[in-house]
């Protein structure tokens, strides 16, 4: 599972530097000192849910922790009933795991955004090389979807943040948030890989500068990465993440040169938990996203946080949180509400409770799980290819199970009340 408990090592104070003013961005959320505002002006709490799964597959979600990686799911897979049948199961999952009428239950509910978790795969199609040119060739399947969920949020009001789930590389030994390869260079082992991924922001600037529906840019998804201690492996120990930050600083300089709009999203080292090093960043339309899972609902666990908003002049947005229970989930929702601060809950549906749709398992994909889990024996390429398209059409929003009880945690007592038939 991708979640690490929350540590987080006293910062150092570090001194600021002078930075640029704050982006008078007008008719679009923003960062302005220590809150975000809506396009009138007006504070504004992210009340949402984040589309974990649905572009990027982390092995949990699908009754798969052992195999971890989507790629790795998707080799095992391939081997079964071919890579032809593989990628027909997964696009006919991305054509049903989200659609309009998730987005309208959602705003029935009373969510106010949605976080899309983005694999680089699904909007680069060729790296810059040789056969190119040395250009960049788009995949314009994931800018479609985007360009539809847009559409679909723009009729209710509601914002999208972007969410770099999975960059070019992967950008931690945590394989399974980011569907990294272990075998192959990293994020952060590739100039390669980093330029794919400042293009790829770049070009979404260059699309979207104009569309206020998006709130905003969250650059990399829980980095997790020792930099200076290669036995630190997820960076919560790191005091410098100097890569981190330069990274962030040549993603935002590339942004910055066409799209002067948006709000930008950084996380931490650690999961989106260690800022050490990473502030202060240049950029003043910029929030500060932290990650909560499992820890305690007390004012003290989040605590260095609200120290690096006072400190740091910026706004904070907790951008994941869930896989628990119901009461924990009212009282970590109370206490960030409570300190102005807004949040997007992990994730919307997945195999499996605890979160507001549930997608049912059939017999054929319960046997294909039993076998890659070592647990049974291996079923027959027809029944694999049925039940993984029978569970691409029960991840459809009529065909899910609803969990209202976990809405109303969420929105209070009220919450779910016009949840769709």
């Amino acid at each position: 599972m991708k979640r690490f408990l929350l540590f987080l090592a006293a910062l150092s104070a570090i001194c600021l530097v002078s930075l640029a003013p704050p982006a008078q961005a007008q008719g679009f959320v923003r960062a302005d000192h220590q809150q975000i505002l809506d396009a009138k002006g007006n504070p504004l709490i992210l009340r949402g849910l984040g589309l974990g799964g649905w572009m990027v597959q982390e092995g949990y979600m699908m009754g798969l922790s052992n195999l971890k990686a989507q790629h790795i799911i998707r080799h095992s897979i391939s081997e079964i009933i071919g890579r032809k049948n593989t990628e027909h199961f997964y696009l006919s999952w991305r054509d049903n795991a989200v659609t309009k009428a998730d987005i309208d239950a959602m705003a029935k509910w009373g969510f106010n955004s949605v976080r899309l978790p983005m694999h680089w795969n699904l909007f680069i199609t060729t790296m810059p090389g040789q056969k190119t040119n040395g250009r960049m060739v788009w995949n314009e399947e994931g800018f479609r979807r985007v360009d539809a969920l847009v559409g679909w949020l723009k009729t209710h009001d509601m914002y999208l943040i972007l969410d770099l789930h999975a960059a070019p590389g992967g950008q931690g030994h945590d394989i399974a948030i980011s569907d990294r390869n272990p075998n192959s260079p990293s994020l952060w082992d590739s100039h390669e890989n980093q330029t794919a991924m400042i293009a790829l922001w770049g070009e979404i600037a260059r699309r979207y500068k104009d569309e206020p529906t998006i709130a905003g840019y969250d650059l990399l998804n829980e980095p997790n990465w020792g930099f200076q201690d290669k036995h630190d492996k997820g960076g919560c120990r790191e005091t410098g993440s100097a890569p981190l930050h330069d990274l962030y600083e040549r993603a935002i300089q590339a942004i910055r040169a066409v799209d002067k709009n948006h709000m930008l999203i950084i996380e931490g080292n650690c999961w989106g938990n260690n800022y050490a090093g990473v502030l202060p960043i240049s950029d003043r339309n910029t929030a500060l996203s932290f990650h909560k899972y499992w820890t305690p609902t007390t004012q003290e666990s989040i605590e260095p946080f609200l120290k690096l908003r006072e400190q740091y002049d910026m706004p904070l947005w907790n951008g994941e949180s869930g896989e628990n229970n119901n009461d924990w989930y009212a009282r970590a929702v109370a206490l960030q509400e409570k300190n102005g601060i807004g949040w997007s809950w992990w994730p919307l549906k997945k195999i499996g409770k605890g979160n507001p749709l549930e997608i049912k398992e059939n017999a054929n994909y319960r046997r294909l799980t039993a076998y890659l889990r070592g647990e049974g024996k291996k079923p027959s390429a027809k029944d694999v290819f049925a039940g993984l398209m029978q569970l691409a059409r029960d991840s459809r929003f009529n065909r899910n199970i609803r969990h209202q009880d976990v809405i109303g945690a969420l929105l209070g007592a009220s919450g779910g009340s016009e949840a769709p038939n």
